[in-house]
């Protein structure tokens, strides 16, 4: 069995959070609106996502921390989402449909290089199932 390599590693841009800045920014005489931006600027700045050859691990938590991780070869399909607010910025999400019971969709939030990732994604999925046999069937 081939040994598991990582492939990328990357975080989620705070620009997903603007929005709830800009709001909140204009309440922040309120005090408690200061402390709810903290708490998503915390949320993202602890989400991390790491692709390996045979998996994807999602990091996430800021008291309690939880890493989630999805076998490549439960990957059924992707896409690459890029709406208005992220390409202004060079982002893009990425979301999965899975067979995985607990997640059955995964997404890459707000990442620079979406495109090269979600192929490099494509490349390693495609692999892994050749390497364990698997096959997807679609009933209906």
């Amino acid at each position: 069995m081939a040994e598991e390599q990582e492939v990328w590693r990357g975080t989620p841009s705070q620009v997903i959070n603007m929005g709830s800045y800009i709001l909140l920014g204009l309440f922040f005489w309120l005090v408690i609106p200061l402390f709810i931006m903290l708490w998503k600027w915390l949320q993202v700045k602890n989400m991390k996502y790491e692709l390996t050859t045979q998996r994807l691990r999602t990091h996430h938590g800021v008291f309690n921390k939880e890493i989630d991780e999805l076998e490549l070869y439960r990957i059924r399909d992707y896409r690459l989402d890029q709406p208005f607010f992220l390409r202004m910025f060079s982002k893009s999400n990425i979301e999965m449909a899975t067979s995985d019971r607990t997640h059955p969709k995964v997404t890459i939030r707000a990442i620079d290089d979406a495109e090269e990732i979600r192929e490099k994604l494509r490349t390693y999925v495609e692999e892994c199932r050749t390497r364990k046999g698997v096959r997807e069937f679609d009933v209906d």
